[in-house]
Formats: C-alpha cells, structure tokens, sequence
C-alpha cells in the first residue's frame, strides 16, 4: 500500500510541474507576440488649430441699432470747426448752392462728445438718409427738404426746434449760423422723448470684410496714389494716400482736413465715386440745386492705393444704391469708413500714381 501511494505522490508532482511549464511557455508566447504593444508608444493625433475669423471693427454688422444721419456744414469758414466725421463710418459729399458742399454723416452705435457743425437740409440728402434707414439730424432746411420730411414721414430732429436741448451753440469766431453741434448722447436723448424706432431690419448699404480686399488684380485696376474730385471753383476735394497705413488722407482745396478737437486729419479707407447731374430748382432764389440721382451710371471704388471701374444703381427715393463690379458682383469694401463722392457731371476726376 505504501508503494502505491508513493507512485501517486510523484505522478502528481510530475503533472503539476508539466502544467508550470506550459503555463511559462504561454506566457513567453504571449510576451512575445504582443512585444510591440508592450514597447511601442501610443501614437498622438495631432491638435488642428482653431482658425477665428476676424470680425469688421468699423461696424457691427450685426447691430440692430437704427442709423443717424447728420447734416454737417462744409463752408470755408466752417471747415476748420469741424468734429466728429472721423466717427462715421459712412459719409457724403454732395454739391449745394453756390458752388459749395455739404457732408451727411452716418453713424452707428456710436458715442460721440461733439458732432457739427450741422446744417440746413437739402431734399436729395433725405433720399441717402431714407437707404440708411437712418434718423435725420438737421438744422432747418431747404423749402422742398422740410416740405418731403413731412410728406415722407421722416423720424427728424431740427436743431431751430431743440437748442439747448439736443443742440447747442458754440462759442466759434464764425456767423452763428455755423456754431450748431450736438453729441450721441444728446442725440440719443431726444430719439428716446420723440419715441422714433431705435432698431432696423434693413441691412447695412456696403458689404465689409475684415480680411484685406485686394483690388489690384481686378478688372481694370489702376494705381490710385492721388485722387482728385472737383466740385466747383470753391470745392476741390483729394486724397493722398498713406501706404504705411492704408488710407487716405483728406484735403480740401490742397489744405490738410483736419478735426477741429483732435487736431488730426482725417483718413479714408474707402473711396466710392461717381458722376450725376445737378442743376439749379427753377424760381429758387438761392441757387439750391436738384440731382438726377435715380438711375444708374459708372464710377470707380478706391481702397489701399488701387481704384477699379464700377457701376451704380439707385430705382427709388428709398431704395439702397447698388454698387457693383464690371463682373457684376456686388463690391465688398475694406474694413473702414466709406466717403461717397457725388460730383458734377460736367467735372474732371483725376486719379494718378
């Protein structure tokens, strides 16, 4: 019995230490064939970068917040006084009796201590005002100006009925006419107590980018270093441009156009111009003028040292003009404030290197 049970005793440890080895020698496979899972490292998926796009500064583009159309005068003795047209991201320049012009500002979101000096209305202007959407701002005004802001319905304020309250008068060394100003928030004030519409649905006139818009290989491009916009024998108008900066600096009959509070001259990014015809209102006493500028015509869009032919297109009083490229595409500006230049039919554009 002791001899059966020694055998046993020793199959078992033979069997146990069979098993041991086959267990080892799986393991030893197993390492093995999994040695490159074991030692190589986890390949990282490389970050893709977040690219923001940039956002136009002149203008929120997706402000709500109706504009506000400022008359600004333009007389000689005026010109120095002048505060506030760097702020607009839109401005006009279009010709007026006596051979003089007059700017409408147009402004968005914006807060302002001086704005002027303002003027008296002029009928076409309504119509800039009405593409803008925009709350007019005016100092009296022409006979058939006052008479089509009532006909049209427009949201005014007239400085004749608010001095002292939305405006005031400075003390300038000039004939009162032309110590008008305001401020946003003057403005604003009497837009909230007259309860006109503070918000828009209509788009913006222009069409912005933030990226660079290059003109230069458009159709018909041309350097435009100097830019030169007769109005009559009192107003020339030109622009020089800065390549350091990108813009253009503005004169007036060849004399710096400066901000009467910051003492800077003012600088343009956009240059839209184009010719209408203008006469003088039959049995108008002033000479005030009317404008044929419902239809259409050519002109040029300059920014950044380049100008390129384009074409405009305005069918209504109300109606935004369309701007648009030889190709027919819609023009898109830089990013910055816009002068549109209405000049004379029978004037010269000068555009040079």
């Amino acid at each position: 019995m002791k001899k059966v049970k020694t055998k046993k005793r020793k199959s078992h440890k033979g069997l146990i230490f069979l098993v041991i080895i086959i267990i080892l020698l799986g393991c030893g496979a197993l390492i093995y064939t999994n040695k490159d899972k074991v030692f190589k490292p986890k390949e990282q998926t490389p970050e893709v970068p977040q690219v923001v796009p940039k956002e136009v500064q002149i203008v929120d583009v997706n402000s709500k917040t109706r504009p506000v159309a400022v008359m600004i005068n333009n007389l000689g003795s005026a010109r120095r006084y002048h505060m506030g047209l760097q702020d607009a991201y839109l401005v006009y320049e279009i010709i007026v009796e006596g051979g003089i012009t007059r700017f409408m500002a147009v402004y968005k979101d914006a807060d302002l201590a001086d704005i002027g000096s303002i003027r008296s209305s002029r009928a076409y202007f309504l119509d800039y005002a009405l593409e803008n959407d925009a709350i007019y701002v005016h100092w009296g005004g022409s006979p058939g100006a006052l008479d089509d802001i009532s006909k049209l319905n427009i949201d005014h304020l007239d400085g004749r009925y608010y001095e002292g309250k939305y405006f005031v008068r400075k003390n300038l060394p000039v004939s009162r006419e032309h110590t008008g100003f305001s401020s946003s928030k003057m403005l604003n004030d009497g837009i909230d107590k007259l309860g006109f519409r503070k918000t828009t649905s209509k788009g913006l006139l222009l069409n912005y980018t933030a990226e660079e818009n290059d003109l230069s290989s458009m159709e018909g491009a041309e350097v435009a270093n100097y830019v030169e916009i007769p109005y009559s024998n009192y107003v020339t108008t030109s622009y020089k441009y800065d390549s350091e900066n990108k813009v253009y600096k503005r004169y007036v009959n060849g004399e710096e156009h400066k901000d009467y509070g910051t003492k800077e001259q003012y600088t343009v990014k956009n240059i839209i111009t184009y010719k209408v015809h203008n006469n003088a209102i039959n049995d108008d006493d002033k000479g005030r003028q009317e404008l044929d500028n419902i239809g259409s015509g050519e002109g040029y869009f300059i920014s950044e040292g380049y100008a390129v032919p384009i074409t405009w297109e305005k069918k209504t009083r109300s109606s935004q003009t369309i701007y648009k490229y030889q190709n027919g595409e819609e023009i898109v500006v830089n990013d910055g404030n816009t002068f549109i230049q209405i000049e004379p039919s029978n004037k010269t554009l000068t555009i040079s290197e």
